[in-house]
Formats: C-alpha cells, sequence, structure tokens
C-alpha cells in the first residue's frame, strides 16, 4: 500500500522534512518513490511546501496520506476539510 508521509531530515534536533510517497513497508527514511514536498517546523510559521498537483495525483492513485500529512495537505490546500462544507 502507498503512504504519503514524512521523511526526517536534519541534524539532531533541528529537524527537517520531506513529503514523499513511499511503500509502506519500507523504512521512515528509506526509498521512496517521489518528493512532492517540505516542512519546516523550525521557522515561524511553520514553511509548508507541496506541489498540490502531484499531491492530488496520488491520492486519487490510492495513496493514503498518514494523518499528520494530512493536516499539512489541508493547510497548503491539496485536500479539502469536509467539514468546511
Amino acid at each position: 500500500m502507498l503512504k504519503i508521509r514524512l521523511t526526517r531530515l536534519g541534524a539532531k534536533k533541528t529537524p527537517f522534512y520531506r513529503i514523499v510517497v513511499s511503500d509502506s513497508r519500507k523504512a521512515r527514511d528509506g526509498e521512496y518513490i517521489e518528493q512532492i514536498g517540505t516542512y519546516n517546523p523550525l521557522v515561524e510559521p511553520a514553511e509548508i511546501k507541496v506541489n498540490n498537483e502531484l499531491a492530488q495525483k496520488w491520492i486519487k492513485n490510492g495513496a493514503q496520506p498518514t494523518d499528520t500529512v494530512k493536516a499539512l495537505l489541508k493547510k497548503s490546500g491539496a485536500i479539502e476539510d469536509k467539514k468546511s462544507k
């Protein structure tokens, strides 16, 4: 099963994340299929860069975002919040 999830980069206590599409059986920081964005929680406000077209394409193809990534995608506008309708 394909997942859209975060993979961690950066040194100790300075995390930086990539938003990637990967097989759910692979390691968190292991091999991935495609990078669709980045997330930097250290700057104020947190910096989220997502290619919304790629995110929507992968979701339509069956990739499931993790809870954290789903929240980030809602903030970036890649997916719509069902409660707001």
